[in-house]
């Protein structure tokens, strides 16, 4: 375990120019004392680690020390090679780099391990468009993926409705969801707060597809170092979740249409709705409250559970699926 920490900390040091003792204790999650046996350690096993005293102080490699990756184990070699999507890599306008970098770590890796990559890849396969679709890459998404690395202004044209719109953004990072691309970005002009509150005050989300024309900046813009892509996608997902669903309707469930419930309408609104829920009667059937996106998606979504769903309210919407009813009865009288 000390062995793995040691090379971690080494690997550590390589990346950054220097790290205080109490940064490498949060990394390691060990004591700073422990850090300061384990770089002592470091030092007497030949590691050129050297110490800088002083409040400013910390950690460093001295002479451009590199260590070669021969301390992987095979899972981790195999993990490594999983960490990229070749169809969005391809995308992005990056797939050559990501090539040329697996050969690079492949002839840094002991031949028992150099299998990785083909051991990994018969192993696993991410697809990640939904079923039924056939996915577009957007035109302009290599542009807006270089912009994302480099770190520079774009200023883009997207469609909104029936018109369009020009924005200076300063993209912070890409999100592949369901086989559709979105661009996560701060807006440059000063964004009204009530409209986004909270640590993402200023950033929106973007369809990529709705991008009629991106102008790169020779200007780069300063990151926020604290801005958290998967907490803030995950936070947007939730406020759109909640945004559509509306509208709410009543109804009785089999013990089978609670079962396919959550196949039927979003995940979310089953979950809570079944919690909620009250004790089943004495036919097993539970009545629940939904929240749904309107009336018209209810239909369709709860058409699907077919004799497994009674709905009580609305009455119009009631009375719909009591003329499917009477119309099926007809077809198969």
């Amino acid at each position: 375990m000390r062995a793995a920490r040691l090379i971690k900390m080494v690997l550590l040091l390589q990346s950054r120019p220097s790290m205080t003792a109490a940064e490498l204790a949060r990394e390691l999650e060990v004591s700073e004392r422990t850090i300061t046996r384990d770089a002592q350690a470091l030092s007497e096993a030949g590691v050129p680690v050297y110490a800088d005293r002083g409040r400013a102080g910390g950690y460093r490699l001295v002479g451009g020390y590199r260590t070669r990756l021969t301390g992987l184990a095979r899972g981790e070699a195999e993990a490594l090679f999983l960490s990229g999507v070749p169809g969005a890599l391809r995308e992005m306008g990056l797939e050559d780099t990501a090539s040329a970098a697996r050969l690079k770590v492949s002839a840094a890796l002991l031949p028992s391990l150099r299998d990785a990559s083909r051991t990994a890849a018969q192993r696993f396969h991410l697809d990640a468009p939904a079923w039924f679709s056939e996915p577009e890459t957007p035109e302009l998404l290599p542009s807006v993926a270089d912009a994302v690395w480099d770190d520079r202004r774009i200023t883009a044209r997207y469609r909104r409705g029936e018109a369009e719109v020009e924005r200076v953004l300063e993209p912070y990072g890409l999100v592949l969801k369901a086989g559709v691309w979105y661009l996560c970005a701060r807006v440059a002009e000063v964004a009204d707060p009530e409209s986004s509150p909270g640590p993402f005050r200023g950033y929106r989300v973007y369809r990529i597809d709705r991008f009629t024309a991106v102008s790169p900046s020779e200007e780069r813009f300063g990151r926020d170092e604290t801005f958290d892509l998967p907490g803030f996608w995950e936070e947007r997902a939730e406020e759109f979740a909640r945004s559509i669903l509306r509208a709410e309707v009543v109804v009785r469930l089999s013990p089978e249409g609670v079962r396919k419930l959550s196949y039927a309408v979003d995940p979310a609104s089953a979950r809570q709705a079944l919690s909620a829920c009250g004790a089943p009667d004495g036919m097993g059937w539970v009545t629940v409250t939904l929240a749904v996106e309107s009336e018209e998606v209810a239909h369709a979504q709860l058409t699907g559970l077919g004799p497994e769903v009674e709905v009580l309210s609305p009455a119009g919407l009631r009375d719909r699926f009591a003329g499917d009813a009477a119309r099926l009865a007809a077809l198969y009288e």
